[in-house]
């Protein structure tokens, strides 16, 4: 063979190499999943990845003909590492969907990258209102305060609770969560007697609740994000609160499964306001914690329930679009999507793109030797107020 007929077999061989190249990369769908895997909310981040993972187990890892690549990034909750890291994902590991986002001010600084880059953001936790109004292309399965705190405002109103105290987070879904349960408690004649905002970060909850029970409050309404929970309890209970007779009540992050069975028997008696509990009485459910506990050794709270459904709805949105990752095609794909969850029966709202569930009221009692938080109250299909005051 002539040198010029092997430059030629070689030249055809690199063009021919270069033409499989982009066919043979389309074949992977990567999903870049941003949490806090470190820091305060290391336990919302943690339930997230262990949830998409067990989906992926239950339900391979190719769709449409697609392999399905995770791509795990720690933002610890801050937000500039969040933006730092979605840039990466998005322009080097050209990701086809960014995920996760364990706080609001996590999701929000991805927004904009979303949009740049027509990439669907999938919220598993994040749940401020406005989030999904900063991209077009932001779709969420986790919640949003006011879906829970209106709830309790009403219930705490008609239950004989007349004077209650507010001890929450000071950032976007703190005071989302203050303001739906101060608007629905005091319109049904309920009284607000101290009003007490704490840091995000690290908070020392000791001296806000000696104002809180020199307050002689009914109830305190609390609200801090999941993985704070048993820390707050903890001071509840060393201040004496529970002893005072003063209630603890608020949406249901304050008492997350995850965290539950460690917080003893001051937590007896609480009622929250949430979408899930690992007691809810479910098929799908009892399906849903038993394949946890065997995978990970313990219950999974209401943020592995964001991650379960999230990635389920990446996959069913892979389907209808026969594995195309055009980013405008996959929210068209999510909107209007309904499924039974662990949860109990969700959808995404095809105007908002946010999530639509039940609601449920729950009181945290003993059940075989552990805390529960067992449902006795069920508000159906309960939308985002906070969007559809507007």
């Amino acid at each position: 063979m002539s040198i010029r007929s092997q430059l030629l077999l070689a030249a055809g061989s690199v063009a021919a190499m270069l033409a499989l190249a982009p066919a043979h990369a389309q074949e992977t769908v990567k999903i870049g999943l941003i949490l806090p895997m470190t820091g305060g909310q290391a336990s919302t981040g943690k339930q997230i990845d262990n949830a998409v993972k067990l989906y992926m187990q239950q339900n391979g890892d190719t769709v449409a003909g697609k392999k399905i690549e995770v791509i795990l990034k720690d933002d610890a909750a801050v937000p500039d590492n969040t933006k730092r890291l979605a840039q990466e994902l998005i322009v080097n590991d050209k990701v086809n969907f960014i995920a996760g986002f364990g706080v609001t001010p996590a999701a929000l600084a991805a927004a904009p990258l979303a949009t740049q880059g027509k990439i669907p953001e999938i919220v598993m936790a994040a749940g401020t209102s406005i989030i999904t109004e900063r991209s077009p292309y932001i779709v969420r399965t986790s919640f949003t305060l006011a879906q829970s705190s209106t709830i309790i405002g009403d219930w705490a109103a008609k239950n004989g609770i007349k004077k209650v105290a507010t001890l929450t987070s000071d950032y976007a879904p703190g005071n989302d969560a203050l303001n739906f349960f101060k608007q629905n408690f005091t319109a049904g004649g309920g009284e607000i007697v101290e009003e007490v905002k704490v840091p995000l970060q690290n908070p020392d909850f000791a001296p806000f609740l000696q104002r809180m029970k020199d307050a002689k409050p009914d109830a305190v309404f609390v609200f801090v994000p999941a993985g704070q929970g048993g820390n707050f309890m903890k001071q509840y209970a060393e201040r004496g609160l529970d002893k005072a007779g003063i209630k603890v009540i608020g949406p249901g992050d304050v008492m997350d499964d995850d965290l539950l069975n460690g917080m003893g028997d001051a937590a007896l008696g609480t009622v929250t306001a949430h979408l899930y509990s690992a007691a809810h009485p479910s098929a799908a459910n009892k399906e849903f914690v038993a394949a946890y506990k065997k995978a990970f050794g313990q219950r999974p709270g209401f943020m592995a329930v964001g991650g379960y459904d999230g990635i389920r709805l990446i996959y069913e949105a892979l389907k209808k679009t026969g594995g195309k990752t055009d980013g405008d095609a996959l929210v068209a794909a999510m909107k209007g999507m309904k499924w039974e969850s662990p949860r109990g029966p969700i959808s995404i709202d095809p105007e908002t793109r946010d999530i639509v569930q039940n609601i449920y009221i729950r009181k945290v009692e003993k059940v075989d030797g552990e805390l529960y938080n067992v449902e006795f109250a069920t508000f159906e299909a309960v939308k985002d107020s906070g969007k559809t005051k507007k």
